[in-house]
């Protein structure tokens, strides 16, 4: 099912990158991962300011469930200044650093959604070596250095309940696409034998996993 009028207004308001085709797939992943398990909740590493949380808190509403985001909102390596995707107007002018934690906040206010969604604000790393929750669905969108995705997968995959998803956003096999660490996670789940593929929608790959 389609996310309403109004969700997907407020997903293409929102600040972010991802466009409405894998927003549509990532939607369609989250409702499908709550029909499978209703009773878990829904995780997110790299929530930035909020688009994609729009479309997972939305399945999360219709399915009476809950998303979890984990970020530590001070902006990724390519965001930082003098990077191609830096975005000034998110930075705190008073200690000088990057805070997408407001923003956030108020996209998912407009997007009338707060109720729906946990945000957790710190390193995932350090959130996922405390976690003992399974999840219905991971979304692994943070760093894309191979540290952070390595630590991202690491993290998070084991927490996925069987049959649940793991998807994974801009992966790109041919290096002059994007950069390589999000492809090399992904390969890395299905060489494993613990996900196998569900769909692709150009960057944005789902994996199930084998129960």
């Amino acid at each position: 099912m389609q996310p309403q009028p109004a969700i997907l207004a407020a997903f293409e308001a929102a600040k972010g990158f991802m466009p409405l085709d894998e927003g549509l797939a990532l939607h369609a992943a989250a409702q499908a991962a709550a029909a499978t398990h209703p009773a878990l909740p829904l995780l997110e590493v790299g929530t930035y300011c909020g688009r994609s949380t729009i479309l997972l808190a939305a399945a999360a509403r219709e399915a009476g469930t809950t998303v979890v985001t984990v970020d530590h909102h001070r902006g990724s390596e390519e965001q930082q200044p003098g990077w191609e995707y830096h975005d000034p107007t998110v930075v705190d002018a008073e200690v000088g650093r990057m805070d997408t934690l407001p923003t956030f906040r108020r996209t998912l206010h407009k997007a009338g959604l707060e109720e729906h969604v946990i945000a957790v604000v710190g390193r995932s790393p350090q959130v996922a070596a405390v976690w003992g929750t399974p999840l219905s669905l991971v979304f692994i969108d943070g760093g894309h250095t191979d540290e952070h995705a390595t630590n991202d997968y690491e993290g998070w995959a084991p927490h996925v309940a069987d049959g649940g998803l793991l998807v994974i956003h801009d992966v790109f096999a041919d290096p002059a696409d994007g950069g390589q660490a999000p492809y090399r996670v992904y390969r890395r789940a299905l060489e494993s034998g613990a996900f196998t593929e569900v769909s692709v929608t150009r960057s944005l790959h789902v994996l199930r996993r084998v129960a």
